[in-house]
Order: C-alpha cells, then sequence, then structure tokens
C-alpha cells in the first residue's frame, strides 16, 4: 500500500516516518568499449631478441607487455566475435572490447574459457586473442613468425591438455623462438619480496590457498576453492532475479561485475549486520539505489489558464445542455397539458352519447372502453404533477391509491374474452403489487431487525464491555483470515504448479471432456448439466476457487473497518497503530525495505519500477567465500581452508611460524572492503593465542601477476626455466621445465 505524501505528516507516531529521497542513485555502466587501439611498435623497437613478451593469460582480462615495461601495454577481455555480413559479402572479426562496437558482434561473441572455470575450451579465440595483441605490440610478423621470447600465466594444476595445445600453437603458428610457464599468483608474491608465507589468491574464476617456504610453493598442499569473481556476478544476478522476478530491465553480466565491484564489501560480524541490516534506522545509507534505463510515458501539463479555460468552457457546456433539457421538457409538459385537455374534453362529451356512438369515438382514439381512458387520464394528471414538481418545485404529495382488481372476483364464466384478458391483466398487476407490498414489509423488518440488534448490542456492552470487545475481537479476527485466505488463493491462482490452480484446471478439462455418454444424439440431449443448483458452484471453482457465494459477496474491508472503529471507540487498548491498515503500512514492512528500501513506490512509475534496490546482497554475495553453504557450495571456506594447512598440514613444518607472519592477498577479489580484516579475525579466532599473525597485500592485486612475470622475465636465471623450440620438438608437446614460480610436471 502506497500512501500519498500528503498523508505522510498525519501519520501516527508509532509509524516509521517516510525518508527524504535518496542522495544518490547510481546508474547502470554502459559497454566497456575503449575505442579503437592504436598499434604500438615503439616496444617492439626498442626489444631485442632476448626480451621476453609476458602474457597475463587470465580468465578475466589478457594482459600483455614487454618485460622491461611498468605496467602492460594491452589488456583486452578474452572475447571474439566473427560473422560474415552477406551485404558487404565481408567477414569481420572483433576481439576484446571491440565487440561491444557492434551490435551483431555482441551477440556473437565467445569466450575462450568455460563458463564458470579457468580452463580453455575455445582455442580459436585464443588464437584471435593473440592475433590482436601481437598486431598492438607492433611484432613485425612479416617473417611469419614471431621472433621474441614468450612468458605466459596459468593457474594452479593447470591441465597438460591445455598447456600442450597451448605450446603448440606457440611454437607451430607463431613460431616462437622460447616459451616460460608460470603461476600468477606465485609471480605476483615474489613480485611483492614474498619468501616465506600463505598465498591467498582469489580471482575472477576460482580461489586458491598455496603455502610457500623458501620461496618454493608447497603445491601438494594447495587448496582451491571454486568460487570467484565471475560467480560473485552470477550470484547476485539469480538474487536480483528472485528479488524482482517481473523486472522489466536486463542486466548484463559486466553489469553485475561493476555492481559487485562497486557496491558488495566484506561484513565483519555477518550474522548480527544481516539481521539488522533492513531495520528502519540508517537503512538509506545502506540501501543503494541503482538506477535502470527506462522510457517515461509522457503526460501533457496544461498551464493553470488552459486548465482554467477548460473547466469554463464545461461549464458552460453544462448551462447549455441544462437550458435545453428544461426547455425540452416545458414543451413536453406543455404538449401533455394540451393532450390532457383533449381527453377530458373527450371524456365530458360521452356523457350524454349513445353507446355506439361512444364506442365509435373510443375506437377512433384507440380506447378499448371508458375505463381505459380514465385511467390515461389520471396517469397523465400524475406525471403532469411529477414534472411540475421537478421544474417548479411544487412539493405537494401525492396521493397514493390503492388499487382494486374488481374482476379478479368475477368467475371466468361470467366474463366474455375482452373481459378474460382484462383478468389476466388485472391478475398480474396485483401480483406485482403484492410483490411490492411484500418487499417493503420485509425491508421494514430488516430495518426492525437491524435496529434491534443494535439495542441489543449496545445493552451487552454497557453490561458486559469486556465480552463485547472480545467478541469484537475475535471477529476482526475471522476477517483478517478470510482476507488473507483471498490473498493467498489469488497468489496460488497466479501459480501453475499450486493445488488450487490444478484443482480449477482439472474442473475445467473435466468441463470440456468428450464422454461419450453426455453427447447429444439424435432427437434428444442427454446433457442435463445446469437442472441442478450445485452443478452452478463448478464456475464459482473456475472463477475464484473453492469460494461461496457469501464469501464473493459480503464487502471484507468494510466489516472490518467498522469493527476496527467500534473497537477504538470503546477499547482503550486498541489504537489507530492497531488497525490492519497501520500493521501492513508500507513504512513498517519488512518486504518493502528489502524490494523498495526506505521510500515509497510508485507502481504506475516507469522510474520507479526501472530500479534495483541493493542492501543484503551487498553482504550477502562477498560472504560466500568466507560461507560458500549460503550459495549452495560444497566447499570450505577460506579461512576452514587457510586454518587448515597452518594448523594440521604445516604443524611440522619448521617454516610455519614465518608463514603465520605472512599471509598474502592477492587477485581482484581480494579487493572488497573489510577483507583484511574479516580475514585477520577469523583466523585470530581458530589459530593458538601466542601465534604471529600477519596479513598484507599486493600493492596492485589485479595487475602484480603481470608485474611479476615481467620482472621475473628479466632475470638472469629464468632463462633455464624457458622451453625451446628444440625441447618442443625432441621432448614432445606437453614437455613442461620446472622452476620456482611455475606448476610442476604431472
Amino acid at each position: 500500500m502506497v500512501h500519498s505524501t500528503a498523508d505522510e505528516s498525519s501519520l501516527p507516531s508509532g509509524r516509521n516516518s517516510p525518508k527524504p529521497q535518496p542522495a544518490r542513485i547510481w546508474s547502470l555502466s554502459e559497454p566497456p568499449f575503449e575505442g579503437v587501439r592504436p598499434v604500438d611498435s615503439q616496444g617492439y623497437r626498442q626489444s631485442t631478441p632476448d626480451t621476453a613478451i609476458v602474457i597475463d593469460n587470465g580468465s578475466s582480462a589478457v594482459r600483455a607487455g614487454w618485460s622491461f615495461d611498468q605496467n602492460p601495454r594491452v589488456s583486452l577481455p578474452p572475447l571474439m566475435a566473427r560473422y560474415r555480413d552477406r551485404k558487404l559479402n565481408r567477414t569481420f572479426m572483433f576481439c576484446g572490447s571491440d565487440i561491444y562496437a557492434d551490435g551483431t558482434a555482441r551477440g556473437q561473441a565467445k569466450n575462450a574459457y568455460e563458463p564458470g572455470s579457468n580452463i580453455v575450451n575455445n582455442w580459436d579465440v585464443i588464437e584471435g586473442v593473440l592475433d590482436y595483441v601481437f598486431i598492438k605490440l607492433g611484432i613485425d610478423g612479416s617473417a611469419g613468425r614471431i621472433d621474441r621470447p614468450v612468458v605466459m600465466t596459468e593457474p594452479v594444476a593447470n591441465l597438460g591438455y591445455a598447456r600442450k595445445t597451448m605450446s603448440e600453437i606457440l611454437f607451430e603458428l607463431y613460431g616462437a623462438p622460447s616459451v616460460a610457464y608460470g603461476i600468477d599468483s606465485l609471480f605476483s608474491y615474489s613480485y611483492n619480496g614474498g619468501r616465506n608465507g600463505l598465498v591467498i589468491s582469489s580471482s575472477y574464476m576460482s580461489t586458491h590457498v598455496i603455502p610457500v617456504a623458501e620461496r618454493k610453493p608447497m603445491l601438494s598442499h594447495a587448496t582451491r576453492l571454486n568460487w570467484g569473481r565471475f560467480q560473485s556476478a552470477e550470484y547476485l544476478q539469480r538474487l536480483l532475479r528472485l528479488k524482482y522476478p517481473s523486472f522489466p530491465g536486463k542486466i548484463s553480466d559486466t553489469q553485475a561485475e561493476d555492481l559487485v565491484r562497486e557496491h558488495c564489501y566484506i561484513s565483519q560480524d555477518y550474522e548480527s549486520e544481516i539481521n539488522k541490516y533492513l531495520d528502519w534506522t540508517g537503512l538509506e545509507d545502506r540501501d543503494h539505489v541503482i538506477q535502470c534505463p527506462f522510457t517515461e510515458q509522457v503526460v501533457v501539463q496544461k498551464s493553470e489558464e488552459e486548465l482554467a479555460r477548460a473547466a469554463e468552457k464545461r461549464k458552460e457546456g453544462g448551462r447549455r445542455l441544462q437550458e435545453q433539457a428544461a426547455k425540452m421538457r416545458l414543451e413536453k409538459l406543455i404538449r401533455k397539458e394540451q393532450e390532457l385537455e383533449y381527453y377530458k374534453s373527450l371524456q365530458e362529451g360521452l356523457v350524454d352519447l349513445p353507446k355506439k356512438e361512444v364506442k365509435r369515438r373510443l375506437d377512433a382514439d384507440d380506447f378499448d372502453d371508458e375505463g381505459q381512458l380514465d385511467r390515461r387520464i389520471k396517469d397523465m394528471e400524475k406525471s403532469i404533477r411529477k414534472a411540475r414538481n421537478k421544474d417548479v418545485g411544487d412539493a405537494v404529495e401525492e396521493e397514493i391509491e390503492t388499487p382494486t382488481f374488481p374482476l379478479l372476483d368475477v368467475p371466468d364464466e361470467q366474463l366474455d374474452e375482452e373481459g378474460l384478458r382484462q383478468k389476466r391483466g388485472q391478475r398480474l398487476m396485483k401480483s406485482n403489487y403484492d410483490a411490492r407490498a411484500r418487499a417493503k414489509a420485509e425491508k421494514e423488518r430488516e430495518k426492525a431487525r437491524v435496529a434491534e440488534e443494535e439495542r441489543l448490542d449496545n445493552e451487552r456492552r454497557e453490561t458486559d464491555l469486556s465480552g463485547w470487545v472480545e467478541e469484537r475481537r475475535i471477529a476482526r479476527q475471522a476477517i483478517i483470515q478470510k482476507i488473507k485466505d483471498r490473498e493467498r488463493l489469488k497468489a496460488d491462482l497466479g501459480n501453475r504448479k499450486s493445488l488450487a490452480n490444478q484443482s480449477r484446471m482439472k474442473a475445467i478439462a473435466n468441463l470440456a471432456s468428450d464422454d461419450k455418454t453426455k453427447k447429444r444424439r439424435r432427437g434428444g440431449d442427454d446433457d442435463n448439466f445446469g437442472a441442478d443448483d450445485a452443478d452452478w458452484g463448478v464456475y464459482r471453482t473456475i472463477a475464484t476457487g473453492e469460494q461461496s457465494d457469501e464469501e464473493e459477496e459480503e464487502d471484507l474491508s468494510a466489516n472490518l473497518k467498522n469493527i476496527e472503529a467500534q473497537l477504538l471507540k470503546h477499547d482503550p487498548n486498541f489504537t489507530e497503530q492497531s488497525t490492519r491498515e497501520a500493521q501492513t503500512d508500507w513504512t513498517k514492512s519488512l518486504m518493502h525495505a528489502f524490494l523498495h528500501g526506505p521510500w515509497p513506490f510508485d507502481p504506475e512509475s516507469q522510474r520507479d519500477l526501472h530500479q534495483v534496490h541493493l542492501n543484503v546482497e551487498r553482504i550477502r554475495v562477498p560472504e560466500v567465500v568466507f560461507q560458500p553453504s549460503i550459495a549452495g557450495i560444497d566447499q570450505a571456506g577460506i579461512v576452514e581452508i587457510a586454518a587448515g594447512i597452518l594448523t594440521e598440514r604445516l604443524a611440522d613444518s619448521p617454516h610455519r611460524s614465518e608463514i603465520l607472519k605472512d599471509i598474502f592477498l592477492t587477485g581482484g577479489n581480494t579487493l572488497f572492503r573489510g577483507f583484511e580484516d574479516r580475514l585477520r579475525s577469523e583466523l585470530r579466532a581458530v589459530l593458538p593465542a601466542d601465534s604471529p599473525l600477519g596479513i598484507r597485500r599486493a600493492n596492485h592485486p589485479g595487475l602484480d601477476a603481470w608485474k611479476g612475470a615481467a620482472w621475473w622475465s628479466s632475470q638472469p636465471a629464468s632463462r633455464d626455466a624457458f622451453i625451446t623450440r628444440a625441447d618442443f620438438e625432441e621432448k614432445g608437446h606437453d614437455y613442461i621445465k620446472e622452476h620456482d614460480l611455475g606448476n610442476s610436471y604431472t
């Protein structure tokens, strides 16, 4: 129920006051099209044959640059679209953010990674992305190869098939002289000066926890959690679809990722905060309003002068119509008076005439006898009096004559055919007169009964006020229950799988069934549906479910207001806040606060219909990393994983104390506000009290993987980790050289 702003100042003090309009309304982000990227050939000219091309092959973004760069020169999502324009007879290919520049390309876009994982399953897209990277880096491909080494990042425990295929592409398709692979999170840890620590890498597709001792990863103790920013955005979309099932707009995957990144944060006490999140106090700060694109209905607003002219025009038209109607009524009254004078003169002229002449004159004016003429004169006099009372205001009360029916007492044998016809007419008139008399008497009896009930009710209230109040409260609860049952039934009828809707459809199917025993036969009809009054209950079941006629006809709302008015007048414990209207007020509705925040909602406004309110989702979505069960993930959270590694697997390790001092956070999914504090407080709770604990975050959690790979490739010691083309041809496509920052051969 939405109250108008005019009523807000008069709300009782027990209700929450509506909040002022939100100070800030967020909008959905635009498609991340960055424009046409020029070819950067300066880095290639500056490089030497020993300078490596560093590619951070992430599942959210592919970053590439030279080993001497401070930041990557190229960054693009691993997307590609290829389609052929039949009109132009040309094939177009778009890579990365360029797909958002063309509507057809956006619809044809494909991702290099399998949805929900960091496993490459579309190598055509990888080839297109690498083509784009090498072209934008200004590499001269005239010789049919790239004459620079390549350093490629990969996830922990990358599949051998994925690495083998990537090596085949780099060596055979691009002719790379040498290739090296390394784990992205370990590159980031090494770049930030790590030696002994626990690396917690929460990125786009997954979260990994890797212990490191003396710069060497203990991959046998590494643990994976299948949750990252991609799953967070997907989870947010599912929550919003449940929250707004009929939302008229659409939120894309990239927009959902931006909502998670911009509005979500880690709660320091999730259980306590989630219980109080929708409290009215401070809800305007916790509830973030996202305005989706909409088209408002254009309403032409007229000026006050135009409205005044239109009102005057309507009044003038009404006056003209009234004058015209009064003129027509006057003319009709004059005609009736003239006609009455004619009939009276006709009646007076029949007094001294013989019966034959009387019959002739009556037939000429379409009268059967003098009685019919007399009735016509009386009806006209009555009609003229009514017309004069209406126009002139003459309030002369009419004498109500009791009708007589003389022919009803005459036997049929004494009447001719005309008399029998008149007798039938009088019998019908008497039946109508008796029916009206009975209805009037019934109305008087009902009025007397209501007055007697009211008198008895007043006496009961005066003699036993507590009992009277209790009866009214019981009657009020019964009406409220009926209203709830009706609302529940209405909701069930909107659900195809509900029992009420299935019963309704079963009744419809039974009516439409082709039963041979009820088919019409030639010369007769065996279908007797409707002969019994109970048959018509089927239509009530189809229309409204199992509801009786009495329940359909009674005005529950009026009865409820009447009882509540009596309780407000006579029950001191029943206040304005106790009424159903106050209890269902939107300012006290938890569901309204969840759906629309602390502000009124107008279902007719396109602006309000296209708004999304983020409140409990702001802490519920990122909480999955700590409690995967709330999203249906049958895995342990990062605190439980980290505690298991530190207290069980590394219990006898001499480096355990050093690892506890350096818990390292990297990856874009660790950038939530409060992530570091929450991890510290929960780890402190599960570790021994005297355990040293240090937590730090990478300088650039999203870029340090690339920066670490670039720094590592520029070190002379890294040359021993490169796979040369000779190694590739001699030792097989799945050959890998192990080093401190890479995966081991499996």
